[in-house]
């Protein structure tokens, strides 16, 4: 299982990746597995400030449908264009094209409160 080490992570399986005042997210390959083939990502919280936890969207795959939450608070600046025309781009490289949205950072310090890439694969086995 992929688990970049230069990411921090949750234990609902998203991903930050952080530069500058900006940060990258995603749900990890984990949750993409675990998920199955994503058919259809909503996310209509651009513009919007959301604190952690916060669920800022939904992917719908051909299991089920899940929430995604933020892993800190922040503004959502922009959703990710690639996957609303091939949302299976996440399960393809969720680590990479796969992100869902670009956030502002609103409390730094919350980067803290996230597992390191080796607390998560001993979360996930």
């Amino acid at each position: 299982m992929n688990v970049p080490v230069n990411l921090k992570y949750t234990k609902d399986h998203e991903w930050i990746r952080v530069e500058g005042n900006n940060a990258f997210v995603g749900v990890t390959e984990f949750a993409q597995g675990e998920l199955g083939d994503v058919v259809f990502v909503e996310i209509e919280t651009v513009g919007e400030t959301l604190s952690k936890g916060e669920a800022f969207g939904t992917i719908e795959a051909v299991k089920t449908v899940s929430d995604s939450y933020m892993p800190v608070s922040g503004t959502v600046v922009e959703k990710n264009p690639k996957i609303e025309a091939t949302p299976d781009v996440i399960n393809k490289d969720p680590y990479g094209d796969g992100w869902m949205i670009k956030i502002e950072l609103s409390n730094p310090a919350e980067l803290n409160e996230l597992l390191t890439a080796e607390q998560y694969q001993a979360q996930i086995g």
